[in-house]
């Protein structure tokens, strides 16, 4: 069975950077693309940052361009969220996703597995 478990979240003020990670278990971790999605209060899960299988490739929503970063190390079955200048419209749970059929179908919103979240709150 696979799990995907998110550390990392926390309190900031605007203007601060975080890191989020996700590690995952149960099978063998580069045979998914990964992503980053986050839902708001009130408001739909949406999607942030997606990286192909070897970490090549990445794909990120327009609010977050140039100021998250996703990574991975295959090695390590982590994948990675560097946040910088954070604003208090990140504030967010953050989930890890992964998808054994690429990008593509993380981008439409679809995933095989979900982690449960961890919270991220920008303070203004």
């Amino acid at each position: 069975q696979v799990q995907l478990v998110e550390s990392g979240g926390g309190l900031v003020q605007a203007g601060a950077s975080l890191r989020l990670s996700c590690t995952m278990s149960g099978d063998t971790f580069s045979r998914y693309a990964m992503g980053w999605f986050r839902q708001a209060p009130g408001k739909e899960r949406e999607f942030v940052a997606a990286i192909n299988l070897d970490g090549g490739t990445t794909y990120y929503t327009d609010s977050v361009k140039g100021r998250f970063t996703i990574s991975r190390d295959n090695a390590k079955n982590t994948m990675d969220l560097q946040m910088n200048s954070l604003k208090p419209e990140d504030t967010a749970v953050y989930y890890c996703a992964a998808n054994r059929y690429g990008t593509a179908g993380l981008r439409a919103g679809r995933s095989d597995y979900w982690g449960q979240g961890t919270q991220v709150t920008v303070s203004s």
